[in-house]
Formats: C-alpha cells, structure tokens, sequence
C-alpha cells in the first residue's frame, strides 16, 4: 500500500492554483487534473458511488463493516491551492531527520528558512520534513489533507477487518478564493457529520472560526492638470489613503491573534481619477464583526461628507459565520477527536481559527463539520512546510476516529 508522503509528492506536482472574481466553479479548470487522478485512484482502491461532477466536486462512498447502525461520517479536503502565490511547477525538497537548523530553500536567491523567524521548526528536530524551493508554495494546504484522506481510504478499503460505519468522501475546488462549497452536492451527500482535514500542526481540533466579509471601495475623483488644480482636483489615491487611516491601526493582521479580528487591505490599485481598495473584515464574535461593519460604513459616510456624495463607494457581503452554533450542539464530534488524538499519543490542541473552511460553511447548510489538523505550517508563500510525521500521525487519526464511532453502539 502506498505512503501518505509519495501521494502528498505526487498531489502537489499537480498545479491547482484557484483564482480571485472568477464567477464560473471550479475558476481554474487545471482544478480537473488533479480531481480526475483522485477519482481514478478511488476508484482503483475500491471506493463505491465514486463520482466527479461538472463543478469539479470529487465524491466517494466506503461502505460499512459493521451490521448495526452507526453515524455516516465524512472527511473532506479541498484540492486547490492559493493564488497568493504561485502553485505551478512546485518543486518539493525533502529534509531527513531535520537537525534543529536554518534550512536553505534556495541557494541560488538566497531564500532561507529560519528558525529565528519560524520557530515551529524546532519542534520537529529529528523528524522529516518536506519544504519548497523558495519559488513557490508547497500545497501543504490542503493536499497534505487530500493525501491523508486518501491513504485513510485506501488502509480501510484493504483492511475488512476495521470495524467502522459508511464513510463519505469528499474533495473540492476554489476554497481558497472563498467559494469552496457554493455548488456542494449537499443534498445528496448522505453524512451525518464531518470533518475538514484542512488544519495546521498536529494536533490541532478547531470549530471555531472568524465570521467574515469582503468589501470593495471604489473612491471616484477628479482628475485635471496639476498646474491648475486648486480647489478642482479630487486625487482619489489620496483620498483612499485618509480613508485607510480611518481604520484602528491596532485591528489589523500584523497586529492581533487569537480570537482578535482585523481589518485587511488586501489590493489597492489607482489613479488620480479613480482608486479601488479591497478588504476583509474578520471577528470570531458576531456582535464586534457587525460593529467592525458599521464602522467601515461610517468612515465611508465621512470621506462622502467630506469630499462628496458618492466619493466613497462601498460594496460589502458577508462570506461566512462562525460554526461554533452550529458544532456546539454536537460536541461528541470534538470529544471523539481528541479521544482519538490521546490513544495516539497525540495532545490535543482546541484553538480558533483565524480564517474559515469549508466546514464553516457546511455547518450553516446542515452538515456539523469542525476541522482537524494536516500537520502543514505557513500557508500561502514560500516558507511553507510539513512533516512526513505529522501526516503520518494524521491518517491514523482519522482510521481511529471512525473506529470510536463504529463502538458507540
């Protein structure tokens, strides 16, 4: 049977990379290559009802081994990658038994992986990790969960003797640009509950996550001469500088943690004559995220009182809430994963997200989903990294979560 790692290995050459205010699902059609592969793997493992539909959702079924009824569990992992970096032609190094020291990425630009700015290293000396080469992402996030979950289906697929109940399978595309689950097959689906594999180190059970909002400003100005603008130019770069510093200094990313929200520029672009500016609003409280709202619209209101009516032009839409509502009536999903993190010898780790899944999302359509670790860190850029160990540790996981759910007769 096959690794977790030579499947990570052969998933992450696969290039997924999702794109931004695309309106068609999956964005990228690239997304097809890889959820073409996993079906035909899926297939050739024994998985039933395996499907790939026209939105680019992979789903599979693994039928009961147990005659009595247990819950329909299922793990879910998405398949794109990141456009905040690119995903193509990912070259992945391989560190064996890492010695405690700064990893050099790549020689030739001098793209070092430090300890002193990446401390998490540390606590993997004497363990196997997996690094890009300082170009590109990895895909840790979230193919470290695809391989895990199919290394899962493939152990239990070949081994009749696991008692556990039917398992669904799940992989999707654009999670990354925030429309992981708009066309989900929910209705057909069938699990009672989920789990997203989409975390970060091991260890690590989340059901909480940001409730959040993306906003587009448009500032419309004036353009003319500059040798004649007095009292007539309106340069709308900056005016959408005052606005910016309108907003708390101390609410945004590079300022807080835990369960902190932000504001985050995200894209500014512009001109004299017109100036757009992205963000995004997060809270894990819904009272101070609709606070944060109302206080993006009043520094609108201001520059408009300032300057003119529709001199600030301001387009928000809420993406996706908190799931603790939604989990917290069925904690048995949390209790059974932490149960299955100790037989491990695994320490549980309960912490917020500081972001959202797919699972996020699921939870509000009817399907409970908290998430659990991948064993991947710095998503997103070229530090990304994770350990062979922890993906190991994590597909036992998910066999033992199954198992304690099939005893609970």
């Amino acid at each position: 049977m096959e690794k977790v790692l030579d499947k990570f290995l052969r998933y992450v050459k696969i290039d997924t990379e999702s794109q931004d205010n695309v309106e068609t699902i999956p964005s990228t059609q690239k997304q097809f290559n890889l959820a073409k592969l996993l079906v035909l793997e899926l297939k050739a493992m024994g998985a039933e009802n395996v499907n790939l539909d026209e939105n680019c959702y992979v789903t599979a079924e693994i039928p009961s081994t147990v005659d009595y009824e247990t819950p329909t569990l299922a793990f879910i992992s998405h398949m794109d990658t990141s456009p905040a970096i690119s995903g193509a032609n990912v070259n992945p190094q391989y560190v064996e038994n890492y010695d405690g020291q700064d990893i050099v990425l790549n020689k030739e630009k001098n793209i070092v992986l430090k300890t002193s700015e990446y401390p998490s290293l540390l606590n993997y000396i004497g363990q196997d990790l997996i690094t890009t080469d300082g170009t590109t992402l990895l895909g840790a996030d979230d193919k470290a969960g695809v391989a895990e979950i199919m290394t899962f289906a493939e152990e239990i697929l070949n081994n009749k003797d696991i008692k556990h109940g039917k398992i669904k399978i799940a992989f999707t595309p654009d999670e990354e640009v925030g429309r992981g689950v708009d066309k989900f097959p929910i209705e057909n689906f069938g699990a009672d509950y989920a789990y997203t594999v989409d975390g970060g180190a091991l260890g690590e059970i989340e059901y909480e996550n940001f409730n959040a909002a993306g906003t587009v400003i448009t500032i419309n100005g004036t353009s003319i001469h500059p040798g004649s603008a007095k009292n007539m130019m309106k340069n709308a770069i900056l005016i959408a500088m005052e606005l910016h510093s309108l907003l708390p200094v101390h609410q945004r990313p590079e300022s807080t943690e835990g369960y902190e929200g932000f504001y985050h520029l995200d894209t500014i672009n512009g001109s004299v004559e017109t100036a757009t500016m992205e963000y995004i609003i997060r809270d894990h409280d819904m009272k101070l995220f609709e606070k944060k709202k109302e206080f993006m619209q009043n520094a609108c209101e201001f520059i408009n009182t300032k300057y003119g009516e529709n001199t600030a032009v301001l387009k928000m839409s809420d993406s996706y809430y908190n799931m603790k509502e939604k989990v917290e009536p069925c904690m048995h999903l949390i209790d059974n994963a932490k149960l299955a993190m100790e037989k491990l010898g695994i320490e549980p780790i309960i912490s917020p997200i500081r972001g959202g899944t797919d699972g996020a999302r699921l939870s509000f359509m009817g399907l409970p989903c908290p998430n659990l670790c991948t064993g991947g860190h710095n998503f997103h850029g070229k530090y990304e990294y994770v350990c062979v160990n922890s993906m190991e540790k994590v597909t036992q996981l998910l066999k033992e979560i199954i198992i304690i759910y099939a005893a609970e007769k």
